[in-house]
């Protein structure tokens, strides 16, 4: 874990969210909640899931949101690139669920 990084529980890490605004923080931790209570029901073994946050364009109002899943070794991968970070954020996880059904 760096400096950059923010751990909700033992298991969730997001990387690139400290500069966003509390309000936000509040609502995206609670749809990160879900969505990985979800996630990990899926799973074997959940061990670990980063979600890293990135600025793209020139005036910072598009999101890339990129995860990353440790279930019993097997590594799982979703990305999504959008305008709003709350669609963005649920896509990304959205995916995820989708990965770990196939």
């Amino acid at each position: 874990m760096d400096s950059e990084s923010i751990m909700l529980g033992g298991n969730i890490e997001l990387v690139g969210f400290k500069d966003l605004d509390g309000g936000s923080m509040v609502i995206l931790k609670k749809m990160i909640g879900n969505h990985v209570r979800k996630i990990s029901d899926m799973c074997s073994n959940f061990e670990k899931i980063t979600i890293n946050l990135k600025h793209v364009g020139s005036g910072r109002n598009k999101f890339e949101i990129a995860a990353k899943l440790v279930d019993n070794g097997s590594v799982y991968n979703s990305e999504v690139t959008d305008f709003n970070l709350f669609f963005t954020l649920d896509k990304v996880l959205q995916k995820m669920q989708n990965v770990i059904k196939q």
